[in-house]
């Protein structure tokens, strides 16, 4: 994709003092819901309104959306309250429908993105369209699939591109709904600078009281905008009620974030400062949920241990490891002084896991 900032020329036309804000019910359910929240934010920093009109469910029976009818809700919502609508499309129909209906943005949900049949239907289908159009990531971390599903748009001639991070799916069972893999992100990012990057706090925690901390982290990442699916009654929402939040809550979120708005060099200095703490952050994250799952397979050899009668301390065993460990350290620039520190430290806490098993 070359000459790719002008692919951010729509957000960078809109003038904004703060992060893009999309925001709306997970989805819309009558047309009094939909206008009653369009209303509570119309004079808030919400610029889309969001409401999902057809809703792919995991599996049937659950609530699929209203269909069609919704987006003549969302034409009222435009007409009452001055605010630009979004919604998912996930097919040709479903693209036509919503041009018919002047929506203002279109997005294309995780379960699109990872079907290039579908991206190539969807790009044949909005070709050379003037609206906005955002990809969510597949749902596999698969950082190819999303950026091909992007640059099939960009080839069908539509210029005003987008993309929305909303988390990954995994068979771990994690505090979040979907994880972050913010590396991914951040690898999105240094790969393409120019286009817009949106974080989707909602699906990604699929707990209100999460959303905060989640949108921060972004900021703090350099993200372009935020989507946060808003609803005046979240506990009894149709769909994904555990992570919507109330208008209220969403005003308290946008003022309570932390926004760089400097312009001088020092206000890079700390932006670039900001951004590889937040990367640091992340990391160090990672690394205690990692050491907990080793300790997690320690209590099990401490089990195993105690089982046959076993001591804890098997010298040969750990001779290879620290041996094996030095040397992948140093493929990785750090020094054996260090590796053998932080190796003797996991080795103790490992062998007092399994002592207090077999004492236990």
């Amino acid at each position: 994709m070359e000459n790719k900032k002008e692919m951010r020329k729509w957000l960078d036309d809109l003038g904004l003092d703060h992060p893009l804000v999309i925001a709306g019910p997970c989805s819309a359910e009558t047309e009094e819901q939909v206008l009653k929240i369009a209303h509570s934010l119309k004079d808030t920093d919400v610029n889309y309104y969001r409401a999902g009109i057809w809703k792919p469910r995991t599996r049937p029976g659950n609530f699929e959306g209203v269909g069609a009818l919704g987006l003549k809700w969302l034409q009222r919502v435009k007409e009452e309250t001055g605010m630009k609508t979004a919604t998912e499309v996930a097919n040709r129909a479903h693209v036509e429908l919503a041009l018919e209906h002047d929506i203002d943005l279109l997005w294309v949900g995780a379960r699109s993105t990872v079907s290039p049949f579908i991206m190539q239907e969807l790009a044949d289908a909005l070709e050379g369209t003037d609206k906005v159009v955002l990809v969510k990531n597949p749902v596999n971390p698969d950082l190819a699939l999303w950026l091909g599903g992007i640059e099939r748009l960009y080839t069908a001639g539509i210029k005003k591109l987008g993309a929305i991070h909303r988390g990954f799916s995994t068979y771990e069972k994690t505090k979040y709904r979907n994880i972050p893999e913010w590396q991914m992100a951040i690898e999105f990012q240094d790969k393409f600078p120019d286009l817009p990057l949106i974080n989707d706090p909602s699906h990604i925690t699929g707990k209100r009281d999460m959303i905060f901390d989640v949108s921060q982290t972004a900021l703090d990442l350099n993200f372009d905008g935020l989507m946060i699916e808003t609803h005046h009654d979240p506990d009894n929402a149709w769909s994904d009620a555990a992570q919507q939040v109330t208008p209220d809550r969403l005003v308290q979120i946008m003022k309570d974030l932390r926004i760089r708005k400097e312009s001088d060099s020092e206000a890079e200095y700390n932006a670039q400062l900001s951004n590889l703490r937040a990367q640091i952050d992340i990391l160090d994250g990672q690394l205690i949920e990692t050491m907990g799952k080793r300790m997690k397979v320690s209590d099990g050899i401490g089990a195993l241990k105690k089982q046959k009668n076993v001591a804890v301390l098997q010298s040969n065993r750990w001779n290879q490891i620290l041996g094996a460990m030095i040397l992948e350290g140093e493929s990785h620039g750090l020094s054996e002084e260090f590796v053998l520190k932080m190796f003797k430290a996991i080795h103790q806490e490992s062998i007092n896991h399994q002592e207090k098993i077999i004492n236990g």
